[in-house]
């Protein structure tokens, strides 16, 4: 059995629609790749963010009035 050829809504190439192929299915396998631009800093941003977060609302709840 073959797999339907497809139009690729990007780039207007052919392609076989295969089944698990990642990405969308209007759009070749080139088009699907994911664009990724480093998101690795933004969680490490929000990650010491949210620490600082935590530690300022702990401080406020647990700390002791002398």
């Amino acid at each position: 059995m073959a797999f339907p050829i497809k139009v690729c809504a990007v780039c207007s190439e052919e392609f076989e629609l295969k089944p698990g192929k990642p990405g969308f299915a209007n759009r070749c396998p080139a088009c699907s790749e994911p664009e990724n631009a480093d998101p690795a800093p933004k969680r490490t941003v929000d990650k010491e963010a949210n620490e600082a977060r935590r530690a300022a609302m702990r401080n406020l709840l647990y700390r002791k009035d002398s």
